[in-house]
């Protein structure tokens, strides 16, 4: 029975809690606030997100990273992506020296263009043998009602991977073992621009022709990126590339792309956030780090350009719409 910190009470990191917890694993979720912390411990609801999914006994909340820290076995870090690197500053000398680092985060850094795993090894001083990424078409909501799923644990230590497996293994939730982590950060950081795009051509009314499309392209630029970084193709037909990209595009319950909907429906960036109560959209700052990333490897990316123009250029998207599809024709 593993011992499992989950560090962030978004939708996510309690939705990822309740599995481990469903599992048979003792786990301590990290609230930012205590009064959240509290009312996890005396209701078993979150009172910020899915509120009306009911945690089991054996998860416990605090405010109190140090508590939530000691003697873990397994460190989920499921706080967004552009905060990590603050959070883990704070974190990185409590966490157990023999602990497995789980990473939930999916996107870039922005200005240095590390991917999660790089960064935690660089900020915490962690091997990366001890660094796992959990990616998959993974929508808190559905995971939460115990609707099945599926995902990938990637880690270069095959071990590891499967101890993070077995703890997180619940009835409703099936953990498939990866050592590729640079592809499935990779796809799990470009899936979210893909939805933004997916997202801006629904609120424009286009159809099922126009998502299948953008899907498909997006899944092929995705692929040249991770390629280009060293990562094994196959990972993105898999769970980790195109099953997580399926999910965030074809979904109303993916922030993505009900952001990009927003957008394309001709809000502005503010008011797309307040569609998505507020809640973060990773691939709106990842856009920019992915899209400076593939320049600087010279990895054609033309979807992730369009919504880079749109979410940071001012670019209108009908313009996006028409620059994508005026492209000089080639093979596929």
């Amino acid at each position: 029975m593993a011992t499992v910190a989950v560090m962030g009470a978004g939708s996510w990191g309690t939705t990822l809690a309740k599995v481990f917890a469903d599992a048979g694993s003792n786990v301590v979720l990290w609230a930012r606030r205590e009064e959240v912390a509290d009312l996890i411990n005396r209701n078993h609801r979150n009172p910020d997100y899915l509120t009306d999914i009911a945690l089991p006994a054996n998860l416990t909340a605090t405010a109190d990273y140090q508590q939530a820290l000691q003697g873990a076995d397994i460190v989920v870090l499921a706080v967004p992506s552009q905060t990590l690197r603050n959070n883990l500053t704070l974190w990185a000398t409590s966490i157990p020296h023999t602990a497995t680092v789980v990473s939930l985060a999916k996107g870039i850094e922005k200005g240095t263009y590390l991917r999660m795993s790089e960064l935690i090894g660089e900020v915490a001083g962690i091997e990366k043998d001890r660094i796992a990424v959990l990616s998959g078409p993974n929508l808190a909501r559905e995971i939460a009602e115990q609707q099945p799923a599926a995902t990938v644990i990637a880690c270069p230590d095959e071990k590891r991977a499967q101890l993070v497996q077995q703890a997180v293994g619940a009835p409703y939730f099936r953990p498939y073992t990866n050592t590729d982590v640079v592809g499935c950060e990779i796809g799990g950081a470009c899936k979210n621009v893909i939805a933004l795009a997916c997202g801006m051509a629904s609120g424009r009314g286009l159809g099922e022709n126009t998502l299948a499309s953008v899907i498909t392209r997006g899944l092929a630029e995705i692929t040249r990126l991770g390629v280009a970084m060293g990562a094994d193709p196959r990972t993105f037909a898999g769970l980790a590339g195109l099953g997580d990209l399926v999910a965030t595009c074809s979904s109303p319950l993916s922030r993505n792309r009900s952001f990009g909907h927003r957008l394309g429906q001709g809000g502005t960036l503010d008011q797309a956030r307040q569609a998505t109560h507020g809640q973060v959209a990773e691939g709106v700052t990842s856009s920019a780090s992915i899209f400076e990333l593939a320049t600087s490897l010279g990895v054609e990316m033309p979807i992730t350009q369009a919504v880079y123009g749109v979410c940071h250029k001012g670019l209108a998207v009908d313009d996006m719409v028409a620059a994508l599809m005026g492209r000089t024709k080639k093979s596929e």
